[in-house]
């Protein structure tokens, strides 16, 4: 297992992996560096005939507060070609996660927002503490949930979706529940248990056949391919590359209401 900065592995020996995004100190907001680092970990993890099913959570009050906002920022001041480059890093990594041959358990002990909302999105299933909030707060910034998009929308549906895909408002677990982005939410107390009974089940599996069953369920739900894929590259480069951008994501750094609030 090669060495990681944003992130931590632990593999018990069951052949159960913990990712763990570990950038506490920004609410593990994904810099492109985890971007990165995720996408090399989903192949690495995938290809290991020892790991069976795959836990992703995060270190400290959050699971993950988006795309990190110094990596927007930097968006601003670059050119289009950089922009492109920046913008399918985050692509590359959530469809490395989605279609990781493994099962996929997410482990949401804190609040999601954004980017983060599709990491919990492209997890076969997500369990979250009660107290946590989420929302797709992309429209705040003057940007859209563009790259994770895709993903959100095969998770909750689009009627689902339209409650909170473009209002940027923020709801709590129960409402998460709901809308199907959580599958369960418990107390802080008891989500190590809800959890490891999402991964009981896949041990006593036949793990080629968890693999068949998985990439057969994504065949036949929401078609997510290289073209959906670039498409959303493009909307996102396009937000990017627009005033509202570069006001709302300024107006985050300057401390002030973005010019469009009333």
């Amino acid at each position: 297992m090669q060495s990681y900065s944003t992130i931590t592995i632990e593999i018990d020996p069951r052949g159960v992996a913990e990712v763990t995004l570990n950038r506490p100190e920004k609410h593990n907001a994904m810099s492109a560096e985890m971007m990165v680092e995720l996408t090399a970990a989903a192949a690495e993890l995938g290809a290991d005939p020892a790991v069976r099913v795959v836990v992703l959570t995060g270190a400290g009050k959050s699971f993950c507060a988006g795309g990190d906002l110094g990596w927007m920022k930097a968006q601003m001041a670059a050119d289009r070609d950089t922009r492109f480059v920046e913008a399918r890093k985050l692509a590359e990594m959530l469809n490395a996660l989605n279609t990781l041959p493994k099962p996929l358990i997410g482990k949401l002990q804190g609040n999601a927002f954004g980017g983060g909302v599709g990491m919990a999105s492209v997890c076969d299933v997500a369990i979250g503490v009660d107290s946590l909030t989420m929302g797709l707060t992309e429209v705040k910034l003057g940007l859209i949930p563009a790259t994770i998009g895709p993903y959100v929308l095969a998770r909750m549906g689009e009627a689902m979706a339209r409650r909170v895909f473009m209002s940027a408002r923020l709801f709590g677990a129960d409402e998460a529940v709901t809308l199907g982005l959580l599958a369960k939410a418990v107390p802080a107390a008891d989500l190590d248990a809800a959890v490891e009974a999402e991964i009981a089940p896949y041990l006593k599996c036949a793990p080629e056949a968890v693999t068949r069953a998985k990439a057969l369920a994504r065949s036949l739900g929401p078609k997510i391919d290289d073209a959906v894929i670039d498409h959303t590259i493009n909307e996102l480069v396009a937000c990017w590359d627009g005033a509202e951008a570069k006001e709302g994501v300024g107006a985050f750094f300057d401390k002030r209401p973005p010019a469009w609030t009333t």
